[in-house]
């Protein structure tokens, strides 16, 4: 139970960061976003979750 609510979460959070990045409508002419700013969030997004995975597997290990 407790991993699918921090997956939603974590869906919900790459959703939240990343869409409004995503501001492109009528094709590249007028376009905000920069490509590289998306994969930057999305790459920090997992790189975070990845050590912090990391760190609670190790705490939980540690602690047995």
């Amino acid at each position: 139970m407790k991993k699918t609510i921090l997956s939603l979460a974590a869906v919900a959070l790459f959703l939240f960061v990343a869409l409004p990045l995503h501001a492109q409508v009528d094709g590249c002419t007028d376009s905000p976003e920069n490509p590289t700013a998306i994969l930057a969030v999305v790459g920090s997004a997992g790189a975070f979750f990845v050590s912090a995975r990391a760190r609670i597997k190790a705490r939980s290990n540690s602690s047995k």
